[in-house]
């Protein structure tokens, strides 16, 4: 059962951390709180937003810090583990699809940690020869992931910022990985609502896509702007006055217009739970319990 929308009382949601002890009850609603966005948090004792989607992926690359913050997020917003693990589920059946095709190599904007079934998992175990080019801009991020993947020589992991597509394609680990010679696919999954219009996000996927070669394919999911998301996130910040990062989620046009100069593949932009759903392992495709879209295209 997919937990709904609520209107939530803030002092409510405050008695609660009080109770289960992550608050003190005698100091400022936020002050013994760590901050929401945590990029280059080494320290255990501080959450990663990246190891939080760890968490809430199943994974076991996550601190008490982690957990702690992962559950505050998740009382103002229920159904944030299960929109992150519909995302999660799109990547397997879209990677395998593609490997399946004879799609052997992968670029993975703005990865995160890579477990709980990434993309070199789910497509090694297809084929044992397909090769994986990682990014994220957070530098922590990036360290614990090469140690995760040290031995592999198929992977590798890139400090960059996706918005400059420079980092990434002129790469000398890209290039020495990947044949772009060979079919390539461009995956951005769960990553377009960090990118802002004014970074033009369209215009990036056409550079990727142009310089990855002509069989380059695109596998987008991304979540819709929904005011009951909306909602939870103004709570976040009114219980534990943090502030948040500044979002761009769209709706099913905006996220068409990014893929304007593409050809959406079978079948077509869907519910994220509806894109080529695997019945035996997904049984819930309700896609009224999950606000986003996802599609597999490439360039016309």
């Amino acid at each position: 059962m997919i937990p709904n929308f609520g209107h939530y009382d803030h002092r409510a949601c405050r008695r609660w951390h009080i109770l289960r002890g992550v608050i003190n009850p005698k100091t400022p609603p936020s002050a013994d709180l760590p901050p929401i966005w945590a990029p280059g948090a080494a320290d255990p004792d501080k959450p990663s937003t990246a190891r939080v989607r760890d968490y809430w992926l199943g994974g076991v690359h996550n601190s008490a810090a982690d957990r702690r913050l992962g559950e505050q997020f998740t009382l103002c917003a229920p159904q944030l583990p299960y929109l992150v693990r519909t995302h999660r589920n799109f990547l397997r059946r879209v990677v395998t699809r593609l490997v399946r095709d004879g799609v052997h190599q992968f670029v993975d904007l703005g990865s995160g940690m890579p477990t709980a079934g990434n993309v070199h998992k789910v497509a090694q175990r297809v084929n044992p020869e397909c090769r994986v080019v990682y990014t994220d801009i957070d530098p922590v991020v990036v360290a614990e992931s090469r140690e995760l993947l040290a031995g592999d020589d198929r992977t590798t992991y890139l400090h960059a910022d996706l918005r400059r597509p420079e980092q990434i394609l002129d790469s000398p680990d890209l290039r020495g990985l990947l044949d772009l010679d060979e079919p390539v696919a461009l995956l951005a999954i769960d990553m377009l609502h960090h990118v802002l219009d004014s970074a033009g996000p369209a215009q990036l996927l056409t550079t990727y896509a142009d310089a990855l070669g002509p069989a380059c394919q695109v596998a987008l999911s991304h979540t819709y702007r929904d005011e009951r998301m909306l909602d939870a996130l103004r709570l976040y910040s009114d219980i534990y006055n943090k502030p948040l990062p500044e979002f761009a989620f769209r709706s099913a046009a905006e996220v068409g217009d990014l893929l304007a100069g593409f050809e959406v593949s079978e079948p077509g932009l869907v519910p994220i739970p509806l894109w080529l759903p695997d019945a035996d392992t997904e049984p819930d495709q309700n896609p009224e319990h999950f606000s986003g879209c996802a599609a597999l295209a490439r360039r016309r």
